[in-house]
């Protein structure tokens, strides 16, 4: 049995490895809207040096969806399947998101503005996202190909032995339960009072879901409720990896773990504009839960490493890497502001991005190649920092290298 290993930065000094039995190997991605390219970048680096590397297990909410489900339907080997995925997300540019025309965004805004004025008065206009993502639906039907709007791909990876299962997680704004939707075969579903797995046969729709961020894009109906973005209320991101039989999980965060000293720098002077409170509350609702989901299967890995084997019952020890940033991909994006289409700058600078030297609500609609570019390039270089810690764990060698300072226990214990 091995132990649950963190680190604060890809570029950081690399973690104690130890050996580790076989076992299915799933990668988590997690949200981050347009910081997501991270991923891509991360993957392509992986592929690039470890080909052969295939996960069973793929799960993935927010952006992090779209990605999963881009490599669970490709019909291809992984470096192929990042490879096209790569080329979708180094042309991709917010007009294939979202409508960003001046008078789109004026007639939302003004939607819900005429809304909160009304007092709930029955002819108030019903208010959806801000954002009119139907480029984003036609995007995603032109690069999965659907059949009646299942993405068939996926059965097929299943039916070759490919896959073992895909999980994409959303909320259900009707009840408030996070539903995590899964395609496999054998797949148990669990259910706890506040999240729960339902067996289905993956759609546009799903991955959508997943990817409706709250406010900003407009919720999906599945069925006879509505559903928006996965990382809304997920207290435990590693659980559908773990219900589905990982034995080690590969979780691709894009949240950057700052430095003492940069965490005590302040990101804004004055009152915070609305950008820098929304940017905080959906880093913390996306990307933050990650940390505590780890340091939890940290401590049951203790747990069983002290406890015979008979007395395990249903659990069972979960190695876990989680790789992230070396830069903080929100600051970056304060750079990029200009690239953005008029009317999307407009809406950003109204919100007071530009008065953020982390502008992470920026940072969730920077679709545009000059960004998503550069996080690519972060994600390979970061692999390339890192690659003798992640070839042993993903090819079970042994590898010695330094203990790293950044353990998750010492970090948020």
């Amino acid at each position: 049995m091995t132990r649950v290993k963190e680190n604060g930065s890809l570029g950081g000094p690399a973690a104690r490895i130890q050996c580790r039995p076989r076992g299915d190997l799933a990668i988590i991605l997690s949200g981050g809207g347009a910081r997501a390219a991270y991923q891509v970048g991360v993957l392509r680096g992986i592929s690039r040096h470890l080909p052969w590397v295939r996960p069973r297990i793929l799960t993935g909410e927010s952006a992090g969806a779209i990605n999963a489900a881009y490599l669970a339907a490709h019909p291809g080997t992984l470096p192929e399947a990042v490879e096209d995925l790569a080329r979708l997300w180094n042309q991709l540019t917010a007009d294939e998101i979202f409508r960003v025309g001046p008078l789109s965004l004026a007639r939302n805004v003004l939607r819900w503005g005429t809304r909160l004025m009304s007092g709930g008065a029955a002819i108030a206009p019903e208010a959806r996202g801000l954002l009119d993502t139907a480029p984003l639906r036609a995007l995603l039907e032109q690069s999965f190909a659907p059949v009646d709007g299942e993405i068939v791909g996926i059965a097929r990876n299943l039916d070759q032995g490919l896959l073992k299962a895909l999980a994409l997680t959303t909320i259900n704004y009707t009840t408030g339960q996070t539903v995590t939707w899964v395609q496999g075969g054998q797949i148990l579903d669990w259910e706890r009072p506040l999240r729960r797995s339902v067996g289905t046969r993956l759609t546009i729709d799903h991955v959508l879901a997943s990817a409706a961020l709250p406010f900003l894009f407009p919720a999906v109906r599945l069925g006879d409720a509505w559903y928006g973005d996965g990382g809304v209320r997920l207290h435990a991101p590693l659980s559908p990896a773990m219900h589905l039989g990982a034995e080690r999980i590969l979780a691709i965060s894009t949240r950057y773990r700052p430095t003492h000293e940069e965490a005590n720098q302040p990101a804004v002077h004055g009152y915070p504009p609305p950008a820098q409170v929304a940017g905080i509350l959906l880093d913390a609702i996306f990307l933050d839960l990650i940390d505590y989901d780890a340091l939890v299967l940290e401590r049951l890995n203790r747990l069983l490493g002290k406890l015979p084997r008979p007395e395990w019952g249903e659990l069972r020890p979960v190695d876990l890497l989680v790789l992230r940033p070396s830069q903080d991909l929100a600051a970056l994006a304060a750079g990029c502001e200009a690239c953005l289409p008029r009317g999307l700058r407009f809406f950003v600078r109204g919100l007071g991005a530009h008065e953020t030297s982390k502008p992470a609500l920026l940072s969730l609609l920077m679709f545009m190649p000059e960004y998503l570019q550069r996080l690519i390039r972060i994600g390979e270089s970061d692999v390339e920092a890192r690659l003798d810690e992640i070839a042993a764990f993903l090819t079970d060698r042994v590898t010695s290298v330094r203990p790293d300072p950044w353990r998750v226990d010492r970090e948020i214990a």
